[in-house]
């Protein structure tokens, strides 16, 4: 019997994978770009829209929590090959895109280099919970 108290449990993820050299802001920073990106073509993942108490309305955000995780450049490298492989939807963010101020050059700077050669310093990807945590191997929670 399910309950409005009975714990959620959902049978998809949602990931970020961070390269572990990343300074603090370029956490926070890549972490918000990647999941904007999921957000944006995956509107199962968004929840209702929020009210306060007075009727103040609020943007609804993701329906499930956001996992946050860190890895080298190889564990990197990895995952992306393995989101491509089982077609999962990922956004990704490349060292290049540090040097760029808006959305149509870091569209450009991804686009001129080829999918094996990026230098990856963050993945997003959402899925069914076993084929997320698959392509998450060898990464750990960030802390």
């Amino acid at each position: 019997m399910t309950t409005e108290h009975t714990p959620v449990r959902f049978d998809t993820k949602i990931a970020v994978l961070l390269r572990e050299d990343l300074e603090p802001w370029q956490r926070l920073n890549v972490t918000a770009f990647l999941v904007s990106g999921l957000g944006s073509q995956l509107p199962e993942v968004i929840g209702e829209p929020y009210a306060d108490a007075d009727g103040t309305p609020y943007l609804p955000m993701f329906r499930q929590p956001v996992l946050v995780f860190e890895g080298t450049k190889e564990t990197l490298t990895a995952a992306h090959g393995r989101a491509l492989s089982r077609s999962l939807p990922r956004a990704v963010f490349t060292s290049d895109l540090f040097a760029t101020g808006n959305d149509r050059d870091n569209r450009a700077a991804v686009g001129a280099v080829p999918k094996n050669q990026l230098d990856l310093v963050g993945l997003a990807v959402y899925g069914p919970r076993n084929a997320v945590d698959k392509v998450l191997k060898g990464a750990r929670m960030h802390p």
